[in-house]
């Protein structure tokens, strides 16, 4: 189902490794020449700059294709309008695999085309269907899946999940009030049981090359639960979509346990994350302790801003040293030295890097000796005794 030679990936995730290891000293940069050199690659940019370049580019060029060919259909515009953007869509699709098999990855050219055909299919299911957001919403995140799958596109991945989330809404408003009142919890019990998963998957997963692109989902399942209950989405979507007006002295249905949701799942991510040290969810409760304060300050404002902003600074303040005294001295776990290397689920063959860029030995090269043991007839005394 993959595009691209997964020994090409393989290599790919070996050289990644090896700027690991030469980042965090374990070897030189001629040993991480060799690797490099040693082992061939799929044409990709890790230059974001340099790859939004070639994805506008890329886009450049897909519009241009997409224009010449509207050019034939001008003369039938009714019949043409109707079938031009699937036309697209399969232009699209048949950069894409082209690019693929030229082996460009994560390169920008190949972004403008994954992306140009999922936006197309969203567009072309859009006017057939007469903008049924539900269908539209269903066909993007298959065809979006479809990307990730094939061609191991994360932002497809990201697409996925946005519009898997966009046909689970839509298909809760289709149920009317009802479906509204209850979003918030079936949200929750989605987002908790995607990430799940998603964990699940990635602890048993086999192949690689779609880590990424899980680990993305997995974050993204993190994010969506907590918005799914914070107080200020709910309530402001309950105006929004129940035309609830919450007036001075009451409240929302259920309030309680909306201000303790945004209160305890940030708490919940942060010990979370301590625990299992992981990077990414410990960002997240950063993110979400400052947006639940954001949420109780937009409703109750105690102090005058610039006043609460100073005495947060101090607690923040406090709390970062009282960090760094205690974490400074320690050598593993938890610590506030930095990391002398970065530890990644993708780890490969360390070892083998290191001794063959070491020694300069080449990968799956056979030496062949010029002795043939056995005989006597080398320089010396051998099994038949003669010289």
């Amino acid at each position: 189902m993959i595009a691209y030679d997964k020994k090409k990936l393989d290599n790919e995730v070996l050289i990644e490794e090896a700027d690991t290891l030469y980042k965090g000293g374990f070897i030189n940069k001629e040993q991480k020449k060799f690797v490099e050199k040693e082992l061939p690659v799929l044409r990709s940019q890790d230059n974001i700059l340099v790859r939004i370049g070639f994805f506008l580019l890329g886009s450049l060029l897909y519009s241009s294709i997409c224009g010449m060919i509207s050019l034939f259909g001008l003369n039938s515009e009714h019949i043409y309008l109707q079938i031009c953007f699937y036309i697209f869509a399969a232009i699209g699709f048949a950069g894409a695999e082209f690019l693929a098999n030229q082996e460009y990855h994560n390169h920008g050219l190949d972004d403008a085309f994954i992306l140009g055909a999922i936006s197309q299919v969203g567009i072309a299911v859009a006017i057939t269907t007469e903008g049924y957001e539900t269908v539209i919403a269903f066909f993007v995140a298959v065809t979006a899946l479809f990307m990730f799958v094939r061609y191991l596109h994360v932002l497809s991945m990201l697409v996925f999940c946005i519009a898997v989330t966009a046909f689970l809404f839509f298909e809760m408003f289709e149920l009317g009030d009802l479906g509204k009142a209850i979003l918030p919890f079936v949200a929750m019990v989605f987002a908790g049981a995607f990430y799940f998963i998603t964990k699940k998957i990635i602890r048993n997963l086999t192949e690689s090359y779609y880590y990424n692109g899980l680990l993305l989902a997995n974050s993204f399942c993190l994010v969506l639960f907590y918005f799914s209950c914070n107080y200020l989405i709910v309530r402001e979507l309950s105006g929004e979509l129940l035309g609830i007006e919450v007036k001075s002295g009451t409240d929302i249905p259920f309030a309680f346990f909306f201000y303790g949701f945004t209160v305890i799942v940030p708490i919940i991510y942060l010990v979370q994350a301590l625990r299992t040290k992981d990077r990414i969810m410990l960002w997240l409760s950063f993110l979400a302790i400052g947006f639940s304060i954001f949420t109780i300050r937009f409703y109750y404002s105690v102090l005058p801003a610039e006043v609460a902003l100073t005495l947060g600074g101090l607690v923040l303040f406090a709390i970062a040293s009282f960090s760094i005294k205690k974490l400074k001295e320690k050598e593993s776990g938890l610590t506030f030295k930095p990391d002398r290397i970065n530890h990644s689920d993708n780890f490969l063959n360390a070892e083998a890097l290191i001794v063959a860029s070491t020694f300069g030995m080449k990968p799956e090269v056979k030496t062949v000796s010029p002795m043939e043991f056995g005989g006597g007839g080398f320089s010396g005394g051998g099994s038949e005794g003669s010289f």
